[in-house]
């Protein structure tokens, strides 16, 4: 072997033992440069102060929202308690005031004394009780003892003072502008009848002849029924064909009042109202209208009063049958204020209801209605 080949052999004997050395060595890892020192603990520093400040305050939104809430329900219960002793007061009063009032309606009446009346002054409607100053709430009754005699309220009593107010002689003058219900006698029969006194519209001394306003009573009757009247004198009525007979022997004012359902209201008046008695069938008599609802009765001048069971209207048909009512029928009419009631939703689409055909035409179906007369020599 020659000195080179020598050579390459130590030197390949190196490179294998420094290839064993470096495969059995440890490697070193990788790691990222660090931070700088103190800059971690900062920031860590800073989020702790941010959260403890953020739970302080919301500590503190809590504990005044409890606050307020306690202060909300403790004001609650003081305004219930105002409440309930506010109602208590009002209770009382209204107890007190009762009792003192029916104490001083006992005390004028057992005070007041009895007034003869004459013939020349008798009672017979609403404009004489006005005339006389009787501006006064409640029922009254009259003596049946011809004519003699004043109205007398109408009470009810306990029982423990049953003999506190006299039958009759006694009267009550009360506030004025008021309307009432009133017991008037009309002639020697000894016939008295109650009647509804309006004593505020233009003057007062009104005596309502018929009411439509609550709808549960049926105007569709016979001929008895509207001879001698029917329904209640506070609700829907019709006073009676011979009553009405007897109030308008004097002229005679007729005033109509209507109301439609949008709450509108209109008045049709006549200075001259007359009805004939029985035997010519209670024709009506009408003339010089004023108002502003139109005059939708000119067109029953001088007609007949028909009801279901007496056709004296002027037609072929049978007006009182068809229109459902006891009226001055024509052929058939312009109005028909004694008609079927007919409530909101359904007033509009009948012809047989209470109709103004001035004013709403023949298929609208008016809310209230009322006629009443009073004396044409009457004065305020």
């Amino acid at each position: 072997m020659t000195k080179r080949n020598v050579s390459f052999v130590v030197w390949g004997v190196a490179l294998l033992l420094l290839a064993e050395t470096w495969a059995q060595s440890p490697r070193k890892k990788l790691t990222p440069p660090k931070p700088p020192k103190g800059q971690c603990c900062d920031e860590v520093r800073s989020l702790k102060v941010q959260v403890a400040n953020l739970t302080s305050i919301l500590e503190e939104l809590s504990r005044k929202q409890e606050t307020d809430l306690r202060n909300v329900v403790r004001q609650i219960m003081d305004l219930d308690q105002q409440n309930r002793q506010q109602e208590a007061r009002v209770t009382e009063a209204e107890s007190r005031y009762s009792e003192i009032n029916n104490r001083v309606e006992i005390m004028q009446l057992q005070n007041l004394q009895s007034v003869t009346q004459t013939s020349s002054d008798a009672i017979y409607d609403c404009a004489s009780l006005s005339s006389r100053n009787y501006k006064i709430s409640g029922v009254y009754k009259l003596p049946k003892d011809e004519l003699l005699g004043t109205p007398e309220l109408s009470v009810s009593q306990p029982r423990n003072q049953a003999n506190v107010i006299p039958l009759f002689g006694r009267a009550r003058k009360a506030l004025p502008h008021s309307s009432s219900s009133f017991l008037l006698p009309f002639d020697k029969r000894r016939l008295s009848l109650q009647v509804f006194c309006d004593m505020e519209t233009n003057g007062g001394g009104w005596t309502l002849i018929q009411r439509r306003k609550i709808g549960l009573l049926s105007f569709n009757r016979d001929w008895k029924n509207y001879k001698s009247g029917f329904g209640s004198i506070r609700g829907d009525f019709w006073l009676g064909n011979d009553h009405i007979v007897r109030l308008t022997r004097q002229p005679t004012v007729l005033r109509i009042e209507m109301e439609d359902w949008e709450g509108q209201t209109r008045y049709a008046e006549y200075s001259l109202f007359n009805m004939a008695n029985e035997l010519n069938s209670y024709k009506l008599f009408i003339a010089n209208y004023s108002g502003n609802a139109g005059d939708s009765l000119r067109y029953h001048n001088t007609t007949n009063f028909s009801t279901i069971n007496r056709d004296n209207d002027k037609c072929v048909d049978d007006c009182a049958a068809l229109r459902k009512g006891g009226y001055w029928y024509n052929c058939c009419t312009d109005s028909n204020l004694n008609g079927m009631f007919y409530r909101y939703g359904e007033h509009t689409k009948k012809t047989d209801g209470i109709t103004w055909y001035a004013w709403h035409g023949p298929n609208y179906s008016l809310k209230k209605v009322e006629m009443k007369i009073r004396p044409a020599s009457f004065h305020p």
